[in-house]
């Protein structure tokens, strides 16, 4: 008998000349998925108390006007944006693009809420933000992009700009499921403003985005001119679908249900990405260790509550687990780990995106395996210097790490 879930899918529209661009590997069975997977229950994502406005620039918003002709809507249907600064002298004709994270809402109930904030509207987002991390102009904070084109977009349709079924809920919600549609706009747009003629790009993102990234991969690259060099960066974007610690399949029934909502059809399609890819994941992603091992279903007693907000506070035995559960992870990158034109920095610490912030990306304290942080990582693999495949030894091993403790 054929899979449910397949058959579901089947009366999605296919996607025109579109490839699918998710790596299954290992012999588990692989979810590129995002940090916010559970975002239908808690919107707010926690982060480091960190202030970028005392160092870097701001960076105005731009509506996406061409996106009217062809109906690339936000959630509420609001034009969608991107931010933009312009390159400079060797950097002019290389290009950066990075994807915002924020989760999917998988009905029609948490979409309807998502609409009335930025990750769901452009009417909420902020017209001016800062660029840090791999978006800095700083040469000590970003060496190798910093005077690229550097693009922020912004992310507001709830399924990773990969949603586009034949039909959308009319029962008064007045949502728009255009995902796909964006993303299209967003790259016209783009390659009219110099990204046609790039001699080098880079396409990354951040959990969501990170699945955005590993979707639209291929197609970046098929839009650029054949002689440039043109690779993919995802942070973090790799999930397994493992059971939470009462053999529940949570993130597999969220999954089929963001899938049956918008009709994306994004894992076990085609095996590999052509285009060469690097993924930045920590073995101790909090918010699949929050969302998909231990959710708070699972936990009716609490023993887990302190440990799944703050490692330090894990017991023998709760280590245990989570040595298991990156156990799981590097099985499931073994394909990857000898692609020749791959890359990974697989760091062991307990924490979620860390390409977007300059603490975590290239700064004095930033995490670092074999005494490399990820910004030189990326660096050495991007223009092939040196081998760029980093495994960090397990937990409590790595003294640099930024171990967040994340609100209960």
């Amino acid at each position: 008998m054929a899979n449910p879930r397949l058959r579901a899918l089947s009366r999605c529209r296919k996607w025109a000349k579109k490839d699918w661009a998710i790596t299954a590997v290992g012999f588990t069975f692989i979810l590129f998925a995002l940090t916010l997977l559970f975002d239908s229950r808690n919107s707010d994502t926690p982060s480091p108390t960190i202030d970028h406005h005392s160092t870097q620039g701001l960076v105005p918003l731009t509506l996406l006007n061409r996106a009217k002709a062809t109906g690339a809507f936000c959630l509420d249907g609001s034009l969608p944006g991107y931010h933009f600064q312009k390159g400079s002298e060797s950097g002019s004709n290389n290009w950066l693009l990075h994807i915002d994270g924020g989760g999917w809402c998988n009905s029609i109930k948490t979409c309807n809420v998502r609409k009335g904030k930025a990750l769901g509207s452009s009417e909420y987002m902020d017209r001016l933000v800062p660029f840090a991390g791999i978006l800095s102009r700083h040469p000590s904070q970003n060496p190798d992009f910093y005077n690229w084109n550097i693009v922020k977009i912004r992310y507001c349709d709830g399924a990773s700009f990969a949603g586009h079924p034949e039909s959308e809920f009319k029962n008064g919600t007045k949502l728009f499921f255009r995902g796909q549609l964006i993303w299209e706009a967003i790259m016209s747009e783009l390659l009219s403003l110099g990204l046609s003629n790039a001699r080098q790009a880079l396409l990354s993102g951040c959990s969501a985005g990170g699945l955005a990234t590993l979707i639209h991969c291929d197609e970046f690259r098929d839009h650029l001119p054949t002689d440039a060099t043109v690779k993919c960066l995802t942070d973090p974007g790799f999930f397994l679908d493992e059971p939470d610690i009462l053999g529940n399949r949570t993130i597999s029934d969220f999954y089929h249900d963001v899938v049956q909502l918008q009709c994306i059809f994004p894992h076990q399609i085609i095996k590999n990405v052509r285009t060469p890819l690097f993924i930045v994941n920590p073995a101790y992603d909090f918010w699949q260790i929050q969302h998909v091992l231990v959710p708070v279903g699972s936990d009716p007693r609490g023993y887990w509550k302190r440990c799944r907000l703050n490692i330090k506070e894990c017991d023998s035995s709760q280590i245990k687990i989570l040595q298991g559960f990156r156990s799981s992870l590097h099985k499931a990158l073994s394909k990857l780990e000898k692609d020749k034109e791959g890359g990974m920095f697989i760091n062991s610490c307990f924490v979620h995106c860390q390409t977007w912030m300059a603490e975590t990306w290239h700064s004095p304290n930033s995490p670092r395996i074999n005494n490399k942080t990820i910004a030189e990582s990326v660096s050495d693999w991007y223009f092939n210097r040196k081998p760029p495949k980093k495994i960090d030894c397990p937990y409590p091993c790595n003294p640099t790490c930024h171990n967040m403790i994340t609100p209960g």
